[in-house]
């Protein structure tokens, strides 16, 4: 056929396919190459992790694979034989002919992986393709992707095949196998999951989109290790955060690369936790924001696909998990901002409750990013100053003492009113307990667990609704006997009796809840702004908050012993009444930042957390509802003294 074409006019069809070659869109030859350069790596990644299967001690032991070994070497050959000229392409060849040759040779697993591990290394170094993920990996879609797709070959926890696919050749791999998983990269995963793995049952899963891919991947590569045991590591060793940088870092590491920095327990372990929590990685920049931007925008697209419920998970992990935890660094900075940002997302959840339309919400992602804009800038190791942290460090702890210092000063001031001195034990018993338990809380936060977001709010929470329930009922029973002089007996009397049945030992618990609770914040928010540099910063701003405590608490108690005791006991219980409706607010807050309590915005009313006052139904209701019980309490405690007095 070709014979009755004119020569003429084959040599016109020839120059036009070349011109057609030269003139073919840049993006489109660039998309082959990385193409072919991501199936390279691909293929040079699976001979470094399964050359160990089909040779040992310079033997074949197992044909099949060995054969695989041979065919993916060629084809990598092949591969780079159509990448743009140069040195570095002719030197990447050579290096390939080489790995041919050791597989030929039948060379030790050890030294084929390192072969083409660095022929890898240097592939990407010559022709850079992406290597990470845009945005941190949704895992919970990845583990839905993996129940779907991949646990009826590779197991429900990647124990391997069962017995319908184990007769496969060669059969699917078993993910939680570690010995394996230590030189299995993410990046090499999403490969697979991309391109499919030739000559095996392996298909590829390339009509997924590229971020429930990487998902997939992540989810796949986490099944082998401990992942609590690297938590802890990856919290306590800044070393080690230092060696996963970023998650272009992440995606490439294996655990095997780390073992030699860190040792095989700990490497195998920290892999684990990262693949688990890549937001981690993300959080481990100072003044990162970015899990708090993925889990939002990953929140619009759940919404924007009518799943509701995990639109609302990921909306509130992007406050608890991305946000919460350097809100105290960013109120020390800019408290204005830190409010804003926090009422902007406790808005974007509330839409998200409100069934909004999704050009509004996405109005909202796109007002809310802003903000976390200026949150970045602000928390960046630049805006960082002494000033700022010892301001910082100083005002945590005066206002977290103080609230828990009026309460015990009130307690001791009113045993010492009493004559009752031989109960200040259990109050000092209970807030110096309530330090040690402090301290116990850090080191478990730093040490064993990692204290997440939610865990800190219900704690918070739960507490300032306990401590407000009690402080309400002390406060009405402390007005009840500030009716008259007459009743400084009774009183007496009573709380001789009431010590015999065990009152001391509330007195004990009180001092250690009201305290704790305000160390159990304290700790918290200086965690998040220690640094290796700014710790005398700190501590001078601690210690100075301490001296001004010291004072205030002096003042309290000098005055109280002069102040008729009528007179103490209205004050105290005016005092410990409007703590209660103050914790009640506080306590109420917290269990909406944790997702346990609905929010309801209530316009016009303004956001003052130091008297826990929120701008929602619900926490303000608290805060009435406990205000009415103090006002009828009083007013019930009151009566029955005055009918008793005008009786005497």
């Amino acid at each position: 056929m070709a014979a009755t074409v004119p020569f003429p006019l084959r040599i016109l069809l020839l120059f036009l396919v070349a011109l057609g070659a030269i003139a073919a869109p840049a993006p489109a030859r660039a998309a082959t190459v990385a193409s072919e350069v991501q199936t390279s790596w691909r293929l040079l990644d699976y001979v470094a992790v399964d050359y160990r299967e089909a040779v040992a001690g310079g033997k074949i032991v197992n044909p099949a694979e060995y054969q695989e070994m041979v065919e993916f070497s060629a084809s990598v050959s092949a591969r780079l034989a159509t990448l743009p000229g140069g040195a570095q392409r002719t030197a990447l060849i050579a290096d390939a002919k080489a790995l041919q040759g050791a597989i030929a040779n039948k060379a030790e697993p050890t030294a084929i992986a390192a072969r083409a591990r660095g022929l890898a290394e240097r592939l990407l170094a010559a022709y850079p393709v992406p290597l990470a993920p845009t945005a941190v990996p949704d895992l919970g879609r990845g583990a839905a992707l993996y129940a779907e797709s991949c646990a009826s070959c590779h197991g429900g926890k990647g124990e391997g095949p069962n017995a319908a696919f184990a007769e496969l050749d060669p059969p699917p791999i078993a993910f939680a196998d570690r010995a394996r998983a230590r030189d299995r990269s993410i990046f090499g995963l999403y490969q697979v999951i991309s391109q499919g793995l030739e000559g095996t049952a392996m298909q590829s899963f390339a009509h997924l989109p590229e971020e429930e891919r990487w998902a997939l991947a992540f989810h796949a590569g986490a099944l082998a290790g401990d992942a609590k045991q690297g938590e802890r590591v990856w919290n306590e060793e800044e070393a080690v955060r230092r060696l996963v940088p970023d998650m272009a870092a992440l995606v490439a590491m294996t655990p095997a690369e780390l073992e030699a920095k860190i040792g095989a327990d700990k490497a195998a372990a920290v892999v684990a936790f990262l693949r688990a929590n890549p937001g981690a990685v993300s959080a481990n920049k100072p003044g990162s924001l970015q899990l708090a931007r993925d889990h939002l925008r990953q929140s619009v697209e759940a919404y924007a696909g009518g799943d509701r419920d995990r639109a609302i998970d990921l909306a509130l992990s992007a406050y608890l998990d991305g946000f919460e935890p350097v809100e105290a660094v960013l109120a020390t900075r800019d408290g204005g901002l830190m409010t804003r940002v926090e009422q902007a997302m406790a808005g974007f959840r509330t839409a998200i409750s409100g069934e909004t339309s999704l050009p509004a919400l996405r109005q909202r992602l796109a007002e809310t990013e802003m903000l976390l804009d200026e949150a970045e800038a602000a928390l960046a190791p630049e805006a960082e100053n002494d000033v700022s942290t010892f301001l910082g460090a100083f005002a945590i702890l005066l206002r977290e003492g103080l609230e828990a210092l009026l309460v015990v000063i009130a307690m001791i001031a009113f045993l010492r009113k009493a004559e009752r001195t031989e109960a200040l034990p259990y109050v000092h018993g209970g807030w110096v307990a309530a330090l040690v338990a402090g301290a116990i809380t850090w080191a478990v936060a730093t040490y064993a667990i990692g204290i997440s977001g939610a865990s800190r709010e219900l704690t918070e929470g739960f507490g300032s609704l306990l401590a407000a329930v009690i402080l309400l009922s002390v406060g009405i029973w402390m007005h009840g006997k500030a009716q008259a002089e007459e009743w400084r007996r009774y009183i007496a009397t009573k709380m001789q009796g009431a010590l015999s049945r065990g009152s001391a030992w509330f007195l004990f618990g009180l001092a250690f809840i009201v305290v704790y609770r305000e160390v159990f914040e304290t700790i918290l928010f200086y965690a998040a702004l220690w640094t290796a540099d700014n710790g005398g910063t700190i501590a001078a701003g601690a210690l100075t908050a301490v001296v001004v405590l010291s004072v205030i608490a002096w003042a309290m108690l000098r005055y109280s012993r002069v102040l008729p005791i009528t007179k103490f006991f209205a004050y105290s219980s005016i005092l410990i009444a409007i703590l209660a409706v103050v914790l009640a607010g506080k306590g109420i807050g917290a269990l909406q930042e944790a997702g346990l309590v609905p929010v309801t915005p209530l316009a016009g009313v303004p956001r003052i957390t130091m008297v826990g006052l929120f701008p929602t139904v619900e926490a303000v209701l608290a805060q009435l509802v406990t205000l009415a019980a103090v006002l009828f309490g009083f007013r019930v405690s009151a009566r029955p003294r005055a009918v008793a007095v005008a009786a005497e």
